[in-house]
């Protein structure tokens, strides 16, 4: 699909988010600060082993963002797996990046080449071409807080994944095969998504007075539904809600492998690993009141498991970062 080894560009700076690195990093540390101030959540024993939050301008959901991000310790990460839902292309795969380098403009990124060849050892994974991958800004938008956060410490890598649409069966067999990596406790997974798409341009307008006065009080009765099964780790439930309710949640994918490779954990008889989410942060776009009006939901959340109560590096549980 395309050369390996090219520098991908920031793309979207510039549209989705500052060009300028001094004014990003400011506003990363003011959300990451403000999130810190406001979270009921404590340093545990437990590992963190993913991250789920949004996608969209930072505008409307880097400050959601942060309250996953506020958990990240970058003192126990060696690489960071990022699963994006495609947005542009049809894709009935998992692609992996095939730059060497994923520029932001607080700092470049490292792309990890062993994992990728690794995972194009397999014929299930494609390389996705750097016009794919430039277009695409559901990994994007995540590169600069980890950058931000761990772009500094050294040998720490990334690792891209593209996740295109799949069935709950494809979703299973993804999972299975990035297990052992989520099993690592070098690594930390971010699973790309936003939550309801409301309103005509999104051809989904669901509303039931049973479940909110107001239609923006449905959607997120119908997103924490969602969020429910997510937090219990049931993808077979995940997948039910999804087709009794056709929630426009676009990461559906990579929350699907993602929740693959959780129970692929459990399951592993004696060393088998508990994951458990959390979601910590819940916004909409705007509140819905009439058909006119539109909305995108935005929710972030912490999955983490007891890594025999150390890290990596022999260390103690993931703690807040205030940056």
């Amino acid at each position: 699909m395309g050369k390996d080894g090219y520098i991908r560009k920031a793309s979207h700076s510039g549209s989705w988010y500052t060009k300028s690195g001094e004014v990003l990093r400011k506003q990363l540390s003011e959300w990451l600060l403000e999130a810190s101030s406001t979270s009921s959540s404590t340093p545990s024993q437990r590992c963190v082993k993913a991250l789920i939050a949004p996608h969209a301008g930072y505008s409307y959901s880097g400050p959601t963002a942060a309250h996953a991000y506020m958990h990240l310790d970058p003192s126990v990460i060696q690489r960071v797996f990022i699963l994006g839902p495609s947005h542009h292309v049809y894709l009935r795969a998992c692609a992996v990046s095939g730059a060497s380098v994923c520029e932001t403009p607080v700092g470049p990124l490292s792309v990890d080449e062993a994992v990728r060849a690794e995972l194009l050892a397999d014929p299930l994974f494609q390389t996705m071409a750097q016009r794919v991958d430039e277009d695409e800004h559901s990994i994007e938008m995540h590169l600069p807080y980890v950058a931000h956060l761990v772009g500094e410490v050294q040998g720490v890598s990334i690792v891209p994944i593209l996740v295109g649409s799949l069935d709950p069966a494809q979703e299973a067999v993804y999972g299975r095969i990035l297990a052992k990596y989520l099993s690592d406790p070098a690594n930390l997974f971010i699973v790309s998504t936003d939550f309801c798409h409301w309103g005509r341009r999104f051809q989904y307008q669901p509303f039931d007075r049973a479940h909110g006065e107001d239609i923006h009080e449905y959607i997120e009765w119908l997103d924490r539904q969602g969020m429910a099964l997510i937090e219990q780790g049931d993808p077979q439930a995940f997948t039910t809600y999804l087709r009794q309710y056709r929630n426009t949640i676009c990461g559906r994918h990579p929350l699907g492998v993602f929740l693959q490779a959780a129970q692929a954990l459990r399951e592993g008889g004696k060393e088998g690993l508990d994951v458990e989410v959390e979601f910590v942060r819940y916004a909409q776009s705007s509140r819905c009141m009439h058909e006119t009006d539109s909305s995108v939901s935005y929710a972030s959340a912490v999955a983490t498991t007891l890594m025999a109560g150390k890290d990596a590096r022999g260390n103690g549980g993931a703690k807040p970062v205030m940056t």
